[in-house]
């Protein structure tokens, strides 16, 4: 498996992995009708518009020996009175989970975030995501600040996990 910084031609791959991910990781947490609108055209648009946003945003993908995105991570900086860089997505396809992949893109985000004099990250979780929260948690992240977000006119809380020094989610 490689990692490495995404280019312009991953979107399309890195939007399928985002809508299946979406699909599998979301079913049963938001409304289904959410998640069957979700369409691989829209995914690639909103990709595209956060690689040109103007908080340096980023994202690293995951490719198997076949030469096929299997998952991606996104970071940017932000604004936030307690950190300064914020892990903006995870997604792995499902049957890529639990094999190390997360982690390892975790550290990507991490390094690139470090090379850039960022030294602290948050990352939000969907609260009923007890998969995702395990994954923070063991991670080393700390619950920091509770949100609402709403899907598909569900309401959904949000927890933000954070990293006060992200040199613990740097390695090889």
């Amino acid at each position: 498996m490689e990692i490495r910084k995404a280019s312009k031609e991953d979107i399309k791959q890195v939007s399928r992995v985002y809508v299946d991910s979406w699909r599998t990781t979301y079913r049963g947490l938001v409304p289904d009708d959410y998640l069957k609108e979700l369409s691989y055209e829209e995914a690639e648009k909103r990709w595209i518009d956060f690689s040109d946003n103007e908080n340096e945003p980023f994202i690293y993908v995951a490719i198997n020996d076949e030469g096929k995105i299997i998952g991606f991570a996104s970071g940017k900086s932000i604004d936030e009175k307690n950190f300064d860089g914020e892990l903006y997505s995870l997604y792995l396809l499902q049957e890529c989970r639990g094999l190390g992949v997360g982690r390892q893109l975790v550290s990507a985000i991490a390094k690139h975030f470090k090379e850039k004099g960022i030294y602290s990250m948050m990352v939000w979780v969907m609260k009923q995501n007890k998969s995702g929260l395990g994954f923070y948690e063991r991670m080393g992240g700390r619950e920091y600040i509770q949100r609402i977000s709403t899907f598909g006119g569900t309401k959904v809380e949000d927890v933000a996990y954070g990293w006060k020094d992200i040199s613990v989610l740097c390695f090889e």
